[in-house]
């Protein structure tokens, strides 16, 4: 187990470094401008991120105004009770709701749960579970979407919901498990 664990600490130090050097390399071999398309990728990259500011902002203040107006701690009492019937700690609620809208957002709850319960608790392990086996669906669909142009999210909506609640629902299985 020691030899697998030191391995992957070696990967993991020198895999960007080969990285860059292979793509150095291989830019080389094929005569690429190197440089000059760093640069062309860079700028088209700004283009981009100048394009999906309008949506990022959006998503932003929706979800302020949604934390603002006191609609989690109304829907936190409404089904607390399930909550504890099903042993899920009530502070995940939160971080259910704004996982899917937000990564930051989800992470500052996350770092509040911690802080509040303690790094090794459960409470804590499940907001780190769930953290990762869910996704900011629609960050996802109003900035990427946006940034190509795509106005009409049909399937994908409903499939990032979807994914979004077995995600969930996976963390909180495997933190029962687990912890």
């Amino acid at each position: 187990m020691d030899n697998l664990k030191y391995a992957a600490d070696v990967i993991s130090l020198w895999i960007l470094p080969v990285m860059v050097v292979f793509i150095l390399l291989f830019g080389a071999v094929k005569r690429v401008a190197i440089y000059e398309a760093f640069v062309e990728g860079a700028r088209s990259g700004f283009s981009v991120g100048v394009k999906i500011i309008p949506y990022l902002v959006a998503i932003l203040v929706a979800i302020g105004m949604f934390r603002a107006s006191g609609a989690i701690d109304l829907i936190e009492r409404a089904i607390g009770s399930v909550f504890e019937y099903l042993k899920i700690p009530v502070d995940m609620l939160p971080l259910m709701i704004v996982r899917p809208l937000s990564g930051s957002g989800a992470l500052g709850i996350m770092s509040e749960i911690v802080h509040e319960h303690g790094g090794n608790s459960y409470a804590a392990k499940m907001a780190a579970v769930m953290l990762g086996s869910s996704e900011t669906t629609f960050y996802v669909l109003s900035v990427y979407f946006g940034a190509v142009g795509i106005t009409k999210f049909r399937h994908a909506l409903h499939v990032g919901i979807i994914s979004d609640i077995i995600g969930i629902t996976a963390a909180i299985c495997v933190s029962r498990f687990m912890f």
